[in-house]
């Protein structure tokens, strides 16, 4: 019988980690300290010198991190931020939350990252902000946002949700903006056993008003000085990340080295492989493009191997948000990558004898044709 590849298998991960991380989850039983705590501030403080950014604000999830930042960017209702109609709908959630519009904006046809062009000609007399989002682990055209962002007057709120450790111009990412969001669902980059965010910022009076607003707006016991919300990370998850953290270096070179394997062997095929615009990717997925993409799916389901769809209804065909789209056509690329996009599996821990499994089904499938 065919093996199984799973699409992640994060249960590696926790078998690299359980001897270390199990003595702490002892002590954190042993000291209650589940709700923020001490461990998630040792993680903050960890993470904080990984980015090499001042300060950096643990959250309960990754739509956490984008609510507060728009919040703690100035954002308010009325207002207009640009991010691009190809991304996981949390993006939205963030600026729908503060009663602002989001404006959505074609991508780039090779990287599904936001079309800067477009969105300049979305801008508008209440245009505030941007949401640069890091598409799949590749950064977006950041010297390209910031020329618009500079020209407009807007803040630049960065969505690195699934590129943590990826750089521009010798940065990482979330660190070029005024705010950066991180997510850490369990099968990002860097997971959570659960659900965990972060906001991160080098602007000292934004990073403490987030601090309140992570906690019921309170700038000390009991004292609530602005609405916030319950926002808090809990301990488990920060020794979990804690721990992951210390390994992402050596977890994203081996990631880079599935995803080179994988285009050596898928070049030159009927389908398009993933294009490194920036020179630097960390490859949170390996999106392969084909207008038989559900054929090929089905096929390699067929012989025991998982794939993902990230993500197959974009944004301006949600039903939730069809009040944003006024022109649904105007988005070619983002049709695109909705309609063709399919990931293949890619995690730490795959090995080589894996990738070279499923891009020979992938192979033999294009031949079939």
């Amino acid at each position: 019988m065919t093996a199984h590849i799973p699409f992640n298998n994060l249960a590696l991960q926790w078998r690299e980690i359980a001897a270390e991380a199990n003595a702490d989850i002892a002590d954190l039983f042993a000291s209650s300290a589940f709700s923020h705590g001490r461990y998630v501030e040792a993680f903050e403080r960890d993470i904080a010198g990984w980015l090499d950014t001042p300060h950096a604000v643990a959250v309960s999830t990754g739509t956490a991190a984008l609510h507060l930042a728009i919040l703690a960017a100035g954002v308010q209702p009325g207002d207009e931020v640009l991010v691009p109609a190809h991304t996981f709908i949390a993006t939205m959630w963030g600026v729908l939350y503060a009663g602002a519009t989001p404006v959505l904006c074609e991508v780039e046809a090779a990287t599904g990252n936001i079309d800067v062009a477009d969105a300049a000609r979305r801008v508008t007399a209440r245009t505030t902000a941007i949401v640069p989002v890091h598409l799949y682990g590749q950064p977006a055209d950041l010297g390209a946002v910031n020329t618009l962002a500079a020209r407009h007057g807007l803040n630049v709120i960065e969505d690195n949700a699934q590129s943590i450790g990826a750089r521009w111009g010798g940065r990482m990412l979330g660190t070029h903006g005024l705010i950066g969001c991180f997510s850490f669902y369990p099968g990002k980059n860097l997971g959570a056993a659960g659900e965990g965010g972060m906001v991160i910022t080098a602007d000292e009076a934004l990073a403490a008003r987030l601090r309140r607003l992570r906690s019921h707006g309170e700038s000390e016991r009991y004292v609530h000085v602005e609405v916030g919300y319950n926002y808090r990370m809990d301990g488990f998850q920060g020794i979990i990340l804690r721990h992951k953290l210390r390994r992402l270096h050596a977890w994203t070179e081996r990631r880079r080295q599935l995803a080179a394997r994988y285009t050596e062997a898928l070049s030159g095929l009927n389908l398009r492989v993933p294009e490194v615009r920036h020179q630097d990717h960390v490859w949170h997925l390996y999106v392969v493009r084909t207008p038989r993409r559900d054929a090929l799916r089905a096929y390699l389901r067929e012989l025991g191997i998982e794939t993902g769809l990230h993500y197959p209804v974009p944004n301006h065909r949600q039903p939730c948000l069809a009040h944003l789209a006024h022109d649904p056509a105007g988005y070619p690329a983002a049709e695109v990558w909705a309609s063709q996009g399919l990931s293949l599996p890619l995690f730490y821990g795959m090995t080589n004898a894996e990738v070279d499994r499923v891009a020979d089904a992938v192979r033999t499938f294009t031949g079939r044709a």
